[in-house]
């Protein structure tokens, strides 16, 4: 009777890693590509909503099956320079009249409700544009975009409309928070883990 002993499979265990890790990479990068992309909040154009050090996902699907609504926190290619994403919140959509009167927004000649907007009670100055602005009226495919930081953001009323095309997607979770004048691990924002963004 012949003896046969068992050959082990055809792959080695370091092709099985190499295989392994090769997949995960690709997932992670069409996950990446197509679906969500993290990003961390450099500025302080957002607070209160969103503070530095602030990490969040972006929904990259979400506007293949809705249109972007009022409201909606997006990241975007600032238009000024391609290599660099902004992340505001949409205030006019397309064919909205938009105008800022010291400081209050109106669209549509009515004034709109935002308890996210916050205002410097100690910058009194009233300047132009930033606190008295338009009316103009939201282009076909473009976006009037604001930072809840009134008295300190660049936006829609410095550089102008945002194009659709632009839109990397919409905010939706934060992730990880922390406040980068401490050493880690102080200064980690437990109570702000898993927030929802809107």
């Amino acid at each position: 009777m012949e003896n046969k002993t068992i050959q082990p499979g055809g792959k080695g265990i370091f092709r099985e890693y190499i295989e392994a890790i090769l997949v995960a990479l690709i997932a992670a990068l069409l996950i990446r590509t197509f679906v969500a992309q993290a990003f961390r909040i450099p500025s302080g154009s957002m607070i209160p909503t969103l503070l530095v050090g602030d990490q969040l996902l972006v929904d990259k699907v979400a506007y293949h099956f809705r249109s972007p609504a009022r409201g909606d926190i997006i990241v975007f290619k600032y238009p000024g320079d391609e290599n660099r994403d902004f992340i505001k919140r949409i205030i006019g959509l397309p064919g909205d009249t938009v105008e800022v009167r010291a400081r209050a927004v109106y669209i549509n000649g009515a004034p709109l409700n935002e308890p996210y907007a916050w205002h410097d009670a100690l910058d009194d100055m009233r300047i132009v544009p930033r606190d008295d602005f338009g009316p103009v009226t939201v282009p076909p495919d473009k976006y009037f975009m604001m930072g809840d930081n009134r008295e300190n953001s660049q936006d829609s009323r410095f550089w102008g409309f945002l194009e659709r095309d632009k839109i990397i997607g919409r905010a939706f979770v934060l992730y990880w928070s922390r406040d980068g004048e401490h050493i880690f691990p102080f200064g980690i924002r437990w109570a702000r883990f898993g927030l929802l963004i809107g």
